[in-house]
């Protein structure tokens, strides 16, 4: 699991998210902040491959990646041009004192606390499986009608959205 691969990985991913997550913070355009956000998502996805989080670099691929960044383009895209700059604001520093202080935070947390380590593979192996063959089982079976329900409700808004930036006005 110490493999070096894994940790250049993990590193080289972690300075993209990271560095695109900066990005998002500091580029005028807002469009291009979104596709910084995508990178930004998408370096997420792949740290949690690096720890061997499969289903939960999936759902971040999909959920956020996808879906959101979509969201987020008909958002920008509706807004009227001359409102698609990323000024600047009161709150920035500010906000980037609290991000500071609360990274400071999370980074002595991860030191400081003696995480709980499972010991057989095997059983780490076991632990995972279980948890994807239950959320799976979980949407096909016991949630399948809300499934269903908010497939249906994010269709609507895309129509909606294509409907309301139509040249013509027509629905």
């Amino acid at each position: 699991m110490e493999s070096t691969g894994i940790i250049i990985g993990f590193w080289a991913l972690a300075g993209l998210t990271v560095g695109s997550a900066a990005l998002v913070f500091v580029v005028r355009n807002l469009l291009h902040a979104v596709l910084a956000l995508v990178l930004s998502f998408m370096g997420m996805a792949g740290l949690f491959l690096t720890l061997s989080a499969d289903f939960i670099a999936m759902a971040q691929v999909l959920i956020y990646a996808g879906a959101i960044s979509v969201l987020l383009v008909f958002a920008v895209m509706l807004t009227p041009l001359a409102s698609r700059d990323n000024g600047n604001s009161l709150f920035a520093l500010p906000g980037l004192a609290i991000g500071g202080a609360f990274a400071l935070l999370l980074m002595f947390l991860a030191v400081d606390v003696d995480w709980p380590e499972l010991r057989d593979a095997a059983l780490a192996d076991r632990a995972f499986a279980d948890t994807i063959e239950a959320v799976g089982r979980s949407l096909v079976d016991r949630y399948a009608f809300a499934f269903q329900v908010a497939s249906a409700l994010l269709l609507v808004a895309l129509i909606g959205a294509i409907a309301l930036v139509r040249e013509d006005g027509a629905p």
